[in-house]
C-alpha cells in the first residue's frame, strides 16, 4: 500500500516510521510526572528540587539540542541524525529502568533530553520533506494528533505501571526501539523534490519576520493553554472533585488537542483564513468558563475541551507556516526554531503564572484562567482586525 504525498507516493511503512517519531517526542519528562511524590519517598534524603530535576532537565536539554539538530539538518544527513538521536533516547531510557540512585536517574534523564532534542525537529521536518500542499497540512495534523494521543495513553499507563514497581514507569522511554526498527524502511524511501510551484520554492532564505511572528504567537497560545495542566487540580478541589476526576479533565484537554489533527484540512476548508480567529475564540471561551469563581465539573470539563480544541487546530497550522516560509533545505531549521518555543513556554510558565498572581495580588487559582483568557481575547481582536492580510495570524501562502 502506498500513500499520496502531493509529490508522488511512498510506502505506508515509511509513513508509519514518520508517525513513530511523532509518537515519542512528547515522552521526555513524562515518566516522572505522575510519580514525583513517589520519588520523594523512594529517595527520602533528596530535596524537592533534586526530584523535580528529573522532570525539568529533559526539557531544559531539549531546547539547545533542537536548535543544534535544526542547524545540522541544513547540510548533514537527516537519517544519521535520526538514528543517533533515537539511539541516545533509547539507551538513556534503558538506563532509567535499571537505575537505583537519584544521581543515575538525573544523568539518564538528561541524556533522554539530548536524544529527544535531536529528533524533535524531524518529527515535523520529515513530514515537510515527504509531503507538500494539502497533503502536508493533513499529515502535520495527524502528526500532532499522534503526538498528543501518545501523551494521553502513556501518562495513563505510567500511573498503573508505577503501582507495580516504580522502575516500570520508565518503560515508556523504550518506545524509540520501534522507531529504530522502522528507520531502514524510511531511509530506503527518498523524498521527492518540492514542486516548482510550491510555497517553499518562493523563498530564498528564512523569512525572519514571519518566523519571529510565529514564535511569539506560538509562545502566547502555548503559555495561555498550559494553565489547564498546571491549575486544574487546584481548581477542581474547589468544586469538591477528587484528584482522579481532575486527571480526567486534563486527559480530556489533551484529547481535545489531538482530535482536530485528524480532520485539519476539513476545518481549514470551513473557516478559511479565519481559522485562527475562531480557534482563539474557542480558547478564550474555554478559559473564561474555567475562571468562574465557583467552578463545577461541567464548566471545567467544557472549558478544558474548548481550550484544547482551539490550541489543537492552531499548532499544526503554525508548523506548516514555519515550513512554507523557508526554502526546502532550511525548513527543518525553521521548524526547530518555532518548535523550541513550545518547550520554552513549558519551562517558564510556572514562573510567569506565579509572577502574574503576585503582581495582581491574586489569592485564588481561578485568576490565572481569567488573566490568560484576556490575553487570548486581545490576540483574537488583533486577529479579527488583521487576519485577511496578516500571514501569521490569518492568510497563508
Amino acid at each position: 500500500m502506498t500513500i499520496d504525498t502531493g509529490k508522488g507516493r511512498i510506502p505506508l511503512v515509511a509513513l508509519v516510521a514518520i508517525w513513530s517519531v511523532s509518537a515519542i517526542v512528547s515522552l521526555p519528562g513524562l515518566a516522572i510526572s505522575p510519580i514525583l511524590d513517589d520519588m520523594q519517598s523512594i529517595f527520602p534524603h533528596a530535596s524537592e528540587l533534586e526530584v523535580q530535576m528529573l522532570e525539568s532537565l529533559p526539557s531544559l536539554l531539549i531546547i539547545p539540542f533542537m536548535l543544534l539538530a535544526g542547524r545540522w539538518a541544513v547540510k548533514g544527513n537527516k537519517m544519521t541524525l535520526l538514528v543517533v538521536g533515537t539511539a541516545i533516547f533509547l539507551l538513556s531510557g534503558v538506563w532509567c529502568t535499571t537505575s537505583y540512585t537519584l544521581v543515575e536517574l538525573i544523568i539518564a534523564s538528561t541524556l533522554v533530553g539530548v536524544g529527544a532534542g535531536m529528533i524533535i525537529p524531524l518529527s515535523t521536518g520529515l513530514v515537510v520533506d515527504y509531503f507538500t500542499g494539502d497533503k502536508r497540512v493533513k499529515q502535520l495534523g495527524v502528526s500532532s494528533a499522534v503526538n498528543n494521543l501518545t501523551l494521553v495513553v502513556a501518562t495513563s499507563a505510567v500511573g498503573y505501571l508505577a503501582d507495580v514497581e516504580w522502575h516500570l514507569a520508565f518503560i515508556v522511554y523504550l518506545l524509540p526501539a520501534v522507531t529504530l526498527l522502522l528507520i531502514p524502511a524510511l531511509s530506503r524511501t527518498k523524498p521527492m523534490p518540492e514542486p516548482k510551484s510550491g510555497a517553499q520554492n518562493r523563498q530564498t532564505t528564512l523569512n525572519v519576520k514571519i518566523i519571529v511572528g510565529l514564535v511569539l504567537f506560538y509562545f502566547a497560545i502555548t503559555y495561555t493553554s498550559l494553565i489547564v495542566t498546571y491549575n486544574t487540580s487546584y481548581v477542581a478541589s474547589l468544586a469538591g472533585m477528587r484528584s482522579s476526576e481532575a486527571g480526567v479533565i486534563i486527559s480530556l484537554f489533551f484529547l481535545a488537542i489531538m482530535a482536530p489533527g485528524f480532520m485539519l484540512n476539513r476545518i481549514i476548508a470551513i473557516f478559511g483564513r479565519a481559522v485562527n480567529l475562531w480557534s482563539l475564540v474557542a480558547m478564550c471561551v474555554g478559559l473564561l468558563l474555567m475562571s468562574i469563581p465557583h467552578p463545577t465539573a461541567t464548566t471545567l470539563t467544557i472549558g478544558a475541551i474548548l481550550t484544547g480544541l482551539g490550541y489543537g487546530v492552531m499548532q499544526p497550522i503554525i508548523y506548516d507556516k514555519a515550513a512554507t516560509n523557508a526554502p526546502p533545505h532550511l525548513s527543518t531549521l525553521a521548524l526547530a526554531i518555532v518548535m523550541t518555543t513550545n518547550y520554552l513556554a513549558i519551562l517558564v510558565a510556572p514562573f510567569m503564572i506565579d509572577g502574574i498572581d503576585y503582581l495582581f495580588h491574586a489569592t485564588g487559582h481561578t485568576f490565572a484562567y481569567l488573566f490568560n483568557s484576556i490575553v487570548v481575547l486581545i490576540i483574537a481582536i488583533a486577529t479579527a482586525l488583521t487576519y485577511k492580510r496578516n500571514r501569521v495570524l490569518g492568510s497563508d501562502d
